[in-house]
């Protein structure tokens, strides 16, 4: 995948249909449901996207908070204008995932874009498009042939460097590959009858994918490019129990679903699941989870390795998730529950050790709400990786608390492993759990002399010849090593569950929505002087029976209130600081009647207080509540019943009873503030009010509603009173006043008698001193000034009329007549009745794209007439958002103007560097790479109380900012960083750079070296391969020292046991690599692993695996494996035990007779290569290796299984029996492959360095367009160049043998300062940073 191209500006522009989408700053979805088929993915950098409804949530799994929310634009249809009608409905969002791009580097040649942050997403109707979040709209569109079949899953698979192709499930048997620059079709699949369920990608190939089916059935495919001619495919069959799924197939085929062929499997059988996944430490091994099986399968014998039935008292299973650090399996069940199992040393068998709970029983409504997905933070994995190989406290455990963990604690066990994982439910809450397995640590059992980073101390021989040596301690290059099999046993290991985050997002359905406009009386009731504050909430009623308080300034949910067992059907504020809401629910049929049940709720102590209880069901149930603006007075409209009104005092009292048949009342809202003219003018009658308002003089129009008659001050009305407007099912009028306990008839101007007209019932109605303004269920809106009679009426030409709101006015207002309109049919328009023509200048929103309005109001937060009106919309799909209304010209619009947004609160500042502007995450990418003081990162912002420094020194702006470098680079311009750090400066006020955990670990390991300084960048960016070959450098180099100073390589394991023989000094340089692995050691470190002992050990573990397996294809492969570890005795027994009848017989035969013959007689020789020659010819190229094993021409053979494309075979033989420049080939012929057809630079680089071709692994990065990486490269190779050299003069009692080796290695091959090559890279880095400054220059800083 590359960066969009021409297919991707039309389809842009065709998203374009929705202005709306530009100023949406605010919005909060609804909960995910099945119907989003469990969808989320997890991006390396730390975001996670999930779909809610037909929306898709962004949010940061560190700080756990919502950055951003994506609505899925609506199906559009051309129209005879040659325009888009978007009147449809957006369908459910099925699926997402995150695009596999790094951030772009190739600033030189091309501008810098977003191409890093792009999500694939696909729905229902089986569209699928290419999503920015910083635009929040589609930047392409991917074709998609009718009948649209609704898409199950997406994967990202590689089928060039620099391009992706995106594999899509549609329906239940459809599998397509898209082209992701021209949104292109370009091969198509259909596996009818399956079911297909699931599609992964392998992380050890990035051009092969799998996908499962309901029954077992799997594919597995290979892209080679992206054509159609170039996917290669393979059909395979895991053996499962189908007798569920038939039964639910008989179940739906009686159902007569018609639809299921175009549904998706999960839409289809929505509680049977089969989900796999690949294991990040061993390749060819998947796990997969049916409903009731767990199963590991080998891809290269295509057998089951392992099975194991849903263990008794679990639900089905869900999911299975390997975890990316450890030997552990974590699998999500249906009920909620999370299982743990861990492998069985030296077999692939996987015993369960924990069951832990995801959906705690205590604070959960009833009926428990269901896990939906569970997905593993790979995020924290590589940095958990830096924080073991380079700090300088012994891991595990930590001793100065989790960096992982916001609770610091300390306790007699210690952490062996942590993973972070994360859980949807589907009443909105996202929660973020830690799972460790701790330890006692057995003192008698570790040894004295385990070394200490910076010391020369370490083993000096590798132990054991056998399997039982992988249960030693084996040294490495490095000071550091951690505790093996023989300190920690498994079966000691206690795992838990701890939740350390959460989410909480809309909880169900909305129902009602009610916003704050407290008035003055609000306050002068309790004995204040001042206005009410409008606080910056919104309450939401759910389905479920909970408040939902929304804080606006922060897009969060404030707080969550459980107060009705069934639906909130109405909801009102009392002041700014209650609600008062209502349910019903009908009696039993015997009795019948309804139980209303009606709560005040406080947000300042949570209570809830119930109140007119009755002990007896009531004839008719609540219809709706009418909150005065004080919150002093409430009205109970009943189904055809007399209206109640209320005190609310803190115990309610009802003041009398209105049996007056209503269709609507409302309470007058606040009054409108009048500003203060130079003019004449006199003051109002109210002397409560002298420190705000004067009336102006201003002539009025008859037809608008503001009126400038002198009784339209507001001051005719008692300040202590409020009053409200109703009106009757025959279509009178009138206004009624509450004053304490008395009610009375306000007494208004009545209008003329044509304005009450018999042709519409009325349905809604707002009132604001002195105006009435009425709808209809004919579609007229009419209003009323009941001060001066004055009235006027326009037709809307639209259905019924449900809500009327008056947007909030302020001083200087031109207008006070702008009302948001709701009709029956889900749509809103906004008018302003101040006009000559309030319907030619109204603003007509058709629909609010994607979904229906069920409720909307005006949010009351505007100081200043410059301020832009903000609606509040409840959506039918259970969003919250906020719409913007700017006034333009004198017209309404939806603007989309840019103009300066104030920044959203956050409880704690969002540490996300992936969402900065590009040229600022390279700028702190950068930074962190040329090595930057901890203390720069100490913020001075006001959130200093939230996050006191835990690093020392005060960070200053001014000055000379290059203070804070730790090094000036020998290579690019030496001005860049401080520009660069002065471009940041903004990040680092607010403290937005690094969280505090992060610059912990970030202050332990700058002063370790460049290496790990570009190991720790890429893993804040996401880029988890990079950093891996950061980690593994220093031992790839000095692999090739060892070779360079002529020094013997140890055999990893040889057939015979040899004595120890004393370890180099090389190999005494303390060096970080990695150490022998056991369950819990850094086993994701397996994908760059070259050195021979690592091949050898990962080849030799595979061996038991498969000692169970049966058939000959199972034999041939057995036999294969034992000739590459060197144990050609268990090879020949295996090939004796060959059946006579058999059609390998005589095959085998010859090879065992080969294997055990002498190898010293050159007839002999020339014998068994010819024989291999012609099996070769006939396809048996294995058989033809093992014949030249047999004769000792390993290179030839090592030759003969690349050619074949056995190349992990090739590496491990080579790792068995070559040594020195004969490995060195190997490795460097392997390199190429990875590059040029596995596309996997940085594993590539890793052959390169190892094999001494370094040149060859600079040119690498040239083509592929990395300045900054290359420049990069070539520092941390002489910077571990020279610590070895200088480890090697310090470490050395031979004067004259170290001075021998110090004139080899005085230089790296490829890398000298004179390379032609060395200096373009220099010269093409400065140029990249002076283009990266001026991009910076121009980026205006944020952070979402």
């Amino acid at each position: 995948m590359s960066s969009p191209g021409p297919a991707a500006t039309s389809a842009s522009a065709a998203a374009a249909q929705a202005p709306v989408l530009d100023s949406w700053d605010c919005m909060l979805p609804g909960p995910p449901s099945r119907n989003n088929l469990g969808s989320a993915d997890l991006s390396p950098s730390g975001l996670l996207a999930y779909p809610s409804g037909s929306s898709i949530s962004i949010v940061d799994s560190r700080s756990m908070q919502l950055v951003t929310v994506l609505p899925m634009p609506p199906p559009s249809s051309p129209t005879s204008n040659n325009t888009t009608s978007s009147s449809s409905l957006s369908p459910f969002v099925t699926s997402v995932r995150w695009t596999p791009l790094t951030l772009p580097r190739d600033l030189v040649s091309s501008e810098p874009s977003s191409s890093h942050l792009l999500l694939a997403a696909a729905d229902r109707q089986g569209r699928i498009a290419l999503l920015d979040p910083r635009l929040r709209s589609p930047v392409l569109w991917f074709e998609s042939d009718p009948p649209r079949l609704g898409v199950q899953d997406l994967c990202w698979v590689q089928a060039r460097p620099d391009t992706y192709l995106l594999a899509a499930i549609s329906g239940h048997s459809s599998l397509s590959l898209y082209n992701s620059t021209t949104g292109r079709c370009v091969w198509k699949y259909d596996a009818s009858p399956e079911y297909l369920s699931c599609i992964r990608r392998d992380p050890f190939d990035a051009r092969h994918l799998c996908v499962i089916g309901l029954k077992g059935f799997l594919l597995s495919i290979t892209v080679l490019g992206d054509t159609q001619d170039d996917v290669m495919l393979k059909e395979l069959q895991i053996k499962t129990d189908c007798t569920e799924l038939q039964r639910l197939e008989r179940d739906a085929t009686g159902g007569g679903t018609s639809s299921s062929s175009s549904s998706p499997a999960s839409i289809v059988f929505p509680l049977y699941n089969a989900r796999f996944a690949f294991s990040p430490q061993w390749r060819f091994i998947m796990f997969v989870t049916f409903p009731r099986e767990l199963v590991v399968f080998d891809l290269q014998y295509e057998a089951v390795l392992f099975s194991s039935p849903l263990p008794r008292g679990c639900g089905k299973f869900l999911d299975v998730l390997p975890d990316p650090n450890n030997e552990l399996l974590y699998c999500a069940h249906l009920d909620g529950k999370l299982s743990t199992w861990r492998r069985k040393e030296g077999e692939q068998v996987h015993i369960m050790c924990s069951m832990e709970e995801l959906m705690p029983s205590i604070g959960t409504s009833v009926p428990s709400p269901s896990v939906l997905a569970v997905i593993i933070c790979q995020s924290d994995s590589t940095l958990l990786n830096v924080g073991k190989l380079y700090s300088d406290v012994p891991l595990p455990p930590f001793p100065d608390g989790d960096f992982d963990n916001p609770f610091d604690f300390c306790d007699e066990s210690f952490y062996v492993c942590k993973t972070h994982l994360i859980s949807i439910s589907d009443d909105g809450k996202i929660w973020n759990w830690l799972s460790t397995a701790e330890g006692a640590r057995d003192t008698q059992k570790e040894d004295t002399n385990l070394p200490v980073q910076g010391t020369n101390n370490i083993v000096s021989s590798i132990e054991g010849l056998s399997l039982e040596a992988g249960k030693q301690s084996r040294p490495v290059n490095g000071g550091r090593r951690f505790y093996s099999n023989s300190t920690i046993s498994q079966a000691d290991m206690s795992f838990k569950v701890s939740l350390v985050g959460q989410l909480q997002l809309l909880s169900s359905t909305v129902t009602m929505l009610a916003v704050p406009s407290p008035s003055l009386t609000a306050t002068l009731a309790r004995g204040g002087n001042l206005p009410a504050a409008a606080v910056p909430l919104v309450a939401l009623g759910t389905h479920s029976g909970t408040i939902d308080v929304i804080d606006v300034s922060a897009n969060a949910v404030a707080e969550s209130f459980f107060v009705h067992s069934g639906t909130v059907r109405g909801l009102r504020w009392l002041g700014n600081s209650r609600l008062v809401s209502f349910s019903y629910s009908q009696a039993n049929e015997k009795t019948g009647g309804y139980i209303n049940r009606l709560v005040v709720t406080c947000l300042r102590s949570g209570l809830n207080r119930p109140f007119r209880v009755l002990q007896k069901p009531e004839r008719a149930p609540i219809r709706a509540l009418r909150a005065s603006s004080s919150g002093r007075y409430l009205l109970i409209l009943f189904r055809d019943a007399p209206v109640e009104v209320w005190a609310m005092t803190k115990n309610p009292i009802m003041l009398r009873s209105l049996a007056l048949p209503f269709t609507v009342l409302e309470w007058t809202l606040p009054t409108v503030p009048k500003p203060v003219q130079n003019g004449p003018a006199r003051p109002t009658s109210s002397s409560s009010l002298d420190h705000t308002t004067v009336v102006p003089e201003v002539a009025s129009s008859p037809t608008t509603a503001s009126s400038s008659d002198s009784k339209a001050s507001d001051g005719s009305q008692d300040d202590t009173s409020e009053s409200f407007a109703f009106a009757l099912v025959n279509g009178a009028l009138g206004v009624f006043e509450v004053h304490g306990r008395r009610i009375r008839d306000f007494r208004p101007k009545w209008p003329s008698s044509s304005f009450v007209t018999s042709d519409g019932l009325i349905t809604a109605m707002a009132y604001r001193l002195p105006h009435v303004v009425m709808g209809d269920r004919a579609g007229n809106i009419r209003w009323w000034d009941v001060t001066t009679g004055q009235s006027s009426s326009f037709n809307t030409h639209r259905e019924g009329i449900r809500r009327i709101k008056f947007s909030p006015v302020v001083a200087g207002d031109r207008s006070r007549g702008r009302v948001a309109v709701l009709f029956y049919d889900n749509t809103f328009s906004i008018f302003d009745l101040d006009s000559p023509d309030p319907l030619a200048n109204s603003v007509l929103q058709p629909q609010f794209p994607g979904t229906l309005v069920l409720e909307l109001d005006w949010l009351p937060l505007r100081t200043d007439k410059t301020d832009p009106l903000v609606l509040c919309i409840a959506g039918a799909d259970s969003s919250f958002r906020l719409v913007e209304v700017n006034i333009i010209d004198k017209k309404l619009g939806f603007a989309s103007q840019p103009r300066t947004v104030k920044e959203r609160f956050r409880p704690i500042p969002l540490c996300s560097p992936i969402l900065l502007p590009t040229p600022h995450a390279l700028a702190l990418r950068m930074i962190l790479q040329l090595g930057v003081k901890p203390a720069w990162f100490n913020t001075c912002s006001t959130t200093l109380e939230k996050r006191p420094h835990q690093i020392p020194g005060t960070p200053s702006s001014c000055g000379d900012l290059r203070n804070y470098i730790v090094n000036l680079p020998s290579i690019g311009d030496p001005v860049v960083p401080e520009l660069l750090l002065k471009v940041l400066e903004p990040y680092r006020k607010e403290g937005c750079i690094l969280d505090d955990e992060r610059a912990k670990l970030y202050a332990k390991v700058v002063n370790k070296g460049c290496a790990v300084r570009f190991a720790f960048a890429a893993a804040m960016f996401g880029e988890t391969s990079e950093a891996l070959f950061w980690l593994q450098l220093p031992c790839a180099l000095d692999h090739l020292m060892k070779k360079l100073a002529n020094k013997p390589l140890q055999k990893a394991l040889p057939t015979t046991s040899p004595e120890l023989e004393d370890t180099s000094k090389l190999s005494r340089l303390t060096i970080p690599a990695t150490e022998k692995k056991d369950a819990f050691s850094l086993v994701n470190l397996r994908l760059m692993a070259f050195e021979q002992e690592e091949l050898w050990e990962n080849a030799s573990e595979r061996i038991p695996w498969h000692e169970k397996l049966e058939g000959e294809e199972a034999v041939q492969n057995r036999v294969h494996e034992l000739v590459q570890v060197g144990n050609l005795e268990a090879a020949v027994s295996l090939l004796l035990s060959t059946h006579p009848e058999s059609d390998y017989f005589y095959a085998n035969a010859l090879r065992a007779v080969a294997l055990s013959s002498a190898v010293s007689k050159s007839l002999h020789e020339l014998a068994v290569k010819v024989v291999a020659a012609n099996m070769v010819r006939t396809d048996r190229s294995l058989s033809g290796t093992h014949l030249l094993c047999a004769v000792g021409r390993y290179q030839e053979a090592c030759s003969q299984l690349q050619d074949a494309g056995c190349w992990t075979d090739a590496a491990t033989l080579a790792a068995t029996h070559l040594k020195g420049s004969d490995y060195a080939r190997v490795l460097q012929r392997w390199a190429v492959h990875v590059l040029h057809t596995e596309h996997n630079i940085w594993r590539a680089l890793i052959f390169y360095v190892a094999a001494g071709a370094l040149q060859e692994a600079l040119a690498a990065l040239r083509e592929a367009q990395q300045p900054d990486t290359a420049a990069m490269f070539i520092l941390a190779c002489r910077e571990i160049h020279a610590e070895i050299v200088s480890e090697l003069g310090n470490n050395s009692d031979d004067d004259d043998s170290s001075s021998s080796v110090k004139d080899k290695l005085h230089k790296l091959p490829g890398l000298d300062p004179e390379n032609e090559d060395v200096i373009a890279v220099g010269e093409y880095y400065g140029q990249y940073q002076r283009k990266l400054v001026h991009f910076c220059m121009d980026s205006q800083p944020f952070s979402e």
